[in-house]
């Protein structure tokens, strides 16, 4: 039986944006290091306030988001 992974997204980020992120698939923090926050903002529901959550929460762990290229 496969386990389902849980989400170690930011608790208090705004339900647009949460309901954007799990819609596109991504509920760990890690997933983050892959994706520009340009990448992140074209999901329908993210804006400046939830991209700020993902960037403290990735900073919190010694993350942050993937440079332009």
């Amino acid at each position: 039986m496969e386990r389902k992974m849980e989400s170690d997204l930011p608790e208090k980020l705004v339900k647009p944006a949460l309901r954007a992120l799990t819609g596109a698939g991504y509920i760990r923090l890690d997933q983050f290091t892959e994706l520009t926050e340009s990448d992140v903002l074209q999901l329908h529901g993210m804006g400046p306030k939830a991209l700020d959550q993902i960037r403290q929460a990735l900073s919190a762990r010694g993350l942050s988001f993937a440079e332009k290229s």
